[in-house]
C-alpha cells in the first residue's frame, strides 16, 4: 500500500493520555492511508445498505444469491486455521479498559476478544487508552493499580488476542483525514495492527480479529482487501490476519457461504449473534407489521432462531471454519446463591445447546462464568481441539425459515416494556459516562442491549402492539411508562440520565425508524 499523499492527518480531540505513543507519525500516515484507499468503498457500501432498505420496504424478500458467482456448489475451504486458533471452547469479551483485560487474558478462556465495539464507550480518552493497554498486554507489560492498593498483572498463561473494531458505519469524529472523520473501522484496525502485527507473530500468534455488523459479503470483500493491502504495506506474509465474522444482521445469515468465500485466505470462523440478530429483523422489517413479543421470550430454541444457528454451524464446518456459539451474559453475584444457581442452571443448558448442535465453542461475558463454559465443551469435546467434522447434512434450512419471525406463544407484556425502558436508560447513562460495559440487574449489558431495547419500544409503540392485558400500545401509553420508569431511577438530575432519557424518547417516538442510536449519541461523548 503506497500513498504519496502528505498525511494531512488532524488531530481534533483532546491531547489525552498516551496520544503520543498511539497515534505516532508513522502509525498516522498507515491510517490515513488505509482511509483514503478504502473508505470510498465503505461509502458506497452503506449506500448499498439505504438501497436494500429501500428495497425491503417496497416489498422485496431476502433470498439465498443465486448462480455460479455465488459458489455454493463449489467445493472450498478456507485457510487452515493457526495452532493458536484451534481451539476456542470459551471465549470471554469485554472493553480495552486495562483492569476488565488482564482479568479476562487471566479467565482461563481460550479467546479474549478486546472490544473497540459495542462493549465500548468511544470517548477519545478510552479510544487511544485502549490502543496503548493493547500495546502493552502484547508485550505482556499490561498492569494495573486500583486505588484500594490492589495489583492486577498478567499470568504467564493467557487467552489468546482477538480484537473487534468498530463497525463500517461509524466514524472517529476526533481524527481528520483531508478534513473529513476517519473511518473508524480502519482507524481502530489500523492502529492495532500497525503496531502489533509483527510483535504477534513475533511471539507465535498473529493480528487476529472480530468483524462486526456486516450486512453482505461485499462488506467482508472490504475487510479482505484491506486485510491484503496491510500486509502487503508491513512486508506481513499474505493470510497472516484471521478473522470472526459476527452473523448479527438477518441480511448477512443468507450470504454466510459467500461471507466466508471473500474472506477464506483470511477467515476464523463466523459467531451467531443473539440481541443484534433481534435487533436487525426489527430495523430491516420496520415497514411491515411484524412484532415481537418481549425479549427474553425471544431465546435462541425460537424456530427462527434455531434455523439460523444450525445453519450457521453447517455452513462453518462445510468450508472448514469454526462456529462460535453466543453470549452468556450473567454476572454471578456474591450475595445471593439462589439466583446464582438459577442463572447458571440457564448458562449450562445454552452451552449444552451450542455444544450438542456441533459449535466449537462459545462466549461468555464475565471470568466467573468460563468454568461452566469450559465444563460443558469439554464434555462434549474431549481431546479434539473442536468439532469441525460434525457436518451437520442433515440440517435444511429454507428462506421462509429464516423469515418465519412467529413465536409461540410470544406476548407483549407491560413488565417487558417497563424493562426495556429501564435498562435501555440505564445502559445509557453509563454510555454516556463512558463505561461500555455495564452490569445490569446481574448481566453485563452492551450498546446491543440498548438497541434490542429501543427497537422493540419503537416496534410496539408505532405498531399498535396489543398488550397481554389487552391494552393498546402507543406513543402516549410509551411516555406514560417512561416517566414512571426514568423517576424510579432518580429522574433526569442523576447522572447522565437526562440526556439518556432525550435520547431514547427521540428514538421511540420518532415515526421513522433511526439505524443505530451511537450515531445519535456519538456526539454527546467527550
Amino acid at each position: 500500500m503506497t500513498d504519496s499523499t502528505p498525511t494531512q492527518l488532524t488531530v481534533a480531540g483532546a491531547t489525552v493520555p498516551h496520544l503520543s505513543d498511539v497515534l505516532t507519525p508513522e502509525a498516522a500516515a498507515f491510517v490515513a492511508a488505509l482511509h483514503r484507499r478504502f473508505d470510498p468503498r465503505r461509502r458506497e457500501l452503506l449506500q448499498r445498505r439505504a438501497d436494500r432498505q429501500l428495497a425491503l420496504d417496497s416489498g422485496v424478500r431476502p433470498n439465498f444469491p443465486a448462480g455460479p458467482a455465488a459458489g455454493r456448489e463449489a467445493d472450498w475451504q478456507v485457510a487452515p486455521t493457526p495452532a493458536d486458533l484451534l481451539e476456542r471452547r470459551v471465549e470471554i469479551t469485554g472493553p480495552v479498559e486495562a483492569k476488565m483485560m488482564i482479568n479476562a487474558f487471566n479467565s482461563g478462556a481460550s479467546v479474549f476478544m478486546a472490544d473497540f465495539e459495542d462493549a465500548n464507550s468511544p470517548t477519545w480518552a478510552n479510544v487511544v487508552a485502549g490502543q496503548a493497554n493493547l500495546k502493552a498486554a502484547v508485550r505482556r507489560t499490561l498492569a494495573f493499580d486500583s486505588p484500594d492498593g490492589k495489583a492486577y498483572r498478567l499470568n504467564d498463561t493467557i487467552a489468546v488476542l482477538m480484537v473487534r473494531p468498530r463497525g463500517w458505519h461509524l466514524v472517529e469524529r476526533h481524527v481528520l483525514v483531508d478534513g473529513e472523520p476517519i473511518s473508524a473501522s480502519l482507524f481502530d484496525f489500523g492502529l492495532f495492527f500497525f503496531h502489533n502485527a509483527k510483535e504477534l507473530i513475533a511471539r507465535g500468534s498473529g493480528p487476529y480479529f472480530y468483524l462486526p455488523k456486516l450486512e453482505s459479503h461485499l462488506e467482508a470483500r472490504l475487510w479482505n482487501d484491506v486485510f491484503v493491502a496491510a500486509q502487503e504495506s508491513l512486508d506481513i506474509p499474505r493470510g497472516t490476519v484471521r478473522a470472526t465474522v459476527l452473523i448479527e444482521n438477518i441480511l448477512a445469515a443468507f450470504e454466510m457461504d459467500e461471507i466466508l468465500h471473500e474472506l477464506r485466505e483470511h477467515s476464523a470462523g463466523l459467531n451467531a449473534g443473539r440481541w443484534d440478530y433481534l435487533f436487525s429483523i426489527i430495523r430491516k422489517f420496520r415497514s411491515t407489521d411484524l412484532v415481537l413479543p418481549d425479549r427474553g421470550q425471544v431465546t435462541m430454541t425460537v424456530p427462527f432462531m434455531r434455523a439460523y444457528t444450525e445453519l450457521l454451524v453447517k455452513t462453518c464446518h462445510h468450508r472448514g471454519a469454526h462456529a462460535m456459539g453466543g453470549m452468556a451474559a450473567f454476572i454471578p453475584s456474591r450475595k445471593d446463591a439462589e439466583v446464582n444457581e438459577r442463572a447458571l442452571a440457564k448458562v449450562r443448558e445454552d452451552k449444552l445447546r451450542e455444544s450438542s448442535d456441533g459449535f466449537d465453542g462459545t462466549w461468555v461475558a464475565h471470568p466467573d462464568l468460563v468454568g461452566v463454559a469450559r465444563e460443558v465443551f469439554d464434555a462434549v469435546l474431549g481431546a479434539r481441539l473442536n468439532q469441525k467434522e460434525r457436518l451437520r447434512e442433515e440440517v435444511r434450512v429454507t428462506a421462509d425459515e429464516l423469515l418465519d419471525f412467529r413465536v409461540p406463544g410470544g406476548q407483549v407484556t407491560e413488565q417487558g416494556v417497563r424493562h426495556n425502558i429501564n435498562v435501555g436508560l440505564q445502559y445509557l447513562d453509563n454510555w454516556l459516562r463512558g463505561t461500555g460495559a455495564a452490569g445490569i440487574y446481574n448481566l453485563m449489558e452492551d450498546v446491543a442491549t440498548a438497541e434490542i431495547s429501543r427497537a422493540q419500544l419503537w416496534q410496539w409503540a408505532h405498531k399498535g402492539a396489543i398488550l397481554a392485558d389487552g391494552r393498546r400500545m402507543g406513543v402516549e401509553l410509551f411516555r406514560t411508562l417512561f416517566d414512571e420508569e426514568l423517576a424510579r431511577l432518580g429522574g433526569r438530575s442523576a447522572g447522565r440520565l437526562g440526556d439518556a432519557a432525550d435520547i431514547m424518547a427521540t428514538l421511540v417516538e420518532s415515526a421513522t425508524f433511526t439505524e443505530f442510536l451511537t450515531l445519535l449519541a456519538y456526539d454527546r461523548l467527550d
